[in-house]
């Protein structure tokens, strides 16, 4: 399993195209916050630009933390890392546990800094801290692939539990793959298929596919073709693998 996607954001707002109007010195922060994500939601940069610039100036860390973004992805600018980098830590400073997830990110992929698996993990251990399930599944990633620190199975279950607890649809797959591939426990097909259903009731295309897989292999349930092709057909929605199973079963999408 990879690494979430870089920048991938975790606050929910509003995605209706709202009339905005340019900012002005008596709005709150607060407000052209919720103004810049609508302007942003519906693909107008420029003014979200525009409007999260002037709540940043105002003190909101959430318009700091998407300037990053921004910045980082190229949205209404030229890519930026440094400067995303730049935004990133002043919201991070201010206590944003997105913007450290996302300092982690760019420190394990090498935009704008070298790449630094030790300085990543300790970002994103930072973020975990602070309850930020994306952050605590990457921990988990590293300890269980040894990026920046030792191999430890029984740390990486840790963090992907803690994860899982806290909603991530990738760590419920990654429990379940540490009983399927007996990393650090005892294999346990049956835990396996649990941790999968978890992950794929919660949306998991991956692990849609990883019940196919059991029940096409018959690992801690009977074999079963007509079952693994109804798991693969849910998952080939956006898995590629997916695609490839039902393709080798001689079966359309």
């Amino acid at each position: 399993m990879a690494i979430f996607v870089f920048l991938s954001g975790t606050i929910a707002f509003a995605q209706t195209t709202p009339a905005v109007a340019p900012p002005d010195g008596s709005a709150s922060a607060q407000s052209l916050m919720t103004r810049g994500m609508q302007a942003y939601e519906a693909g107008h940069n420029n003014v979200a630009l525009e409007l999260f610039r002037h709540a940043a100036s105002l003190g909101n860390v959430d318009a700091m933390m998407y300037l990053g973004v921004m910045s980082g992805s190229g949205r209404g600018m030229d890519r930026d890392y440094q400067s995303a980098m730049k935004w990133f830590k002043q919201a991070a400073e201010a206590g944003n546990s997105q913007a450290m997830c996302n300092i982690g990110l760019l420190y394990y992929q090498g935009l704008g800094v070298l790449k630094d698996y030790t300085e990543a993990m300790r970002w994103f251990m930072r973020s975990s801290a602070f309850g930020n399930a994306e952050a605590t599944f990457n921990v988990g990633v590293f300890h269980r692939d040894g990026l920046g620190v030792p191999v430890n199975y029984l740390e990486a279950m840790k963090a992907f539990r803690h994860a899982a607890d806290l909603g991530d649809s990738s760590a419920m797959n990654a429990v379940g793959l540490l009983y399927q591939q007996g990393l650090g426990l005892n294999v346990d097909y049956t835990e396996a298929m649990s941790w999968y259903h978890k992950a794929a009731d919660a949306g998991s295309t991956t692990a849609m596919y990883n019940i196919g897989v059991l029940f096409e292999q018959g690992l801690g349930v009977t074999a079963d073709r007509e079952q693994a092709i109804v798991w693969y057909r849910r998952a080939a929605v956006s898995n590629d693998r997916a695609k490839e199973a039902l393709k080798s079963l001689g079966v359309k999408e």
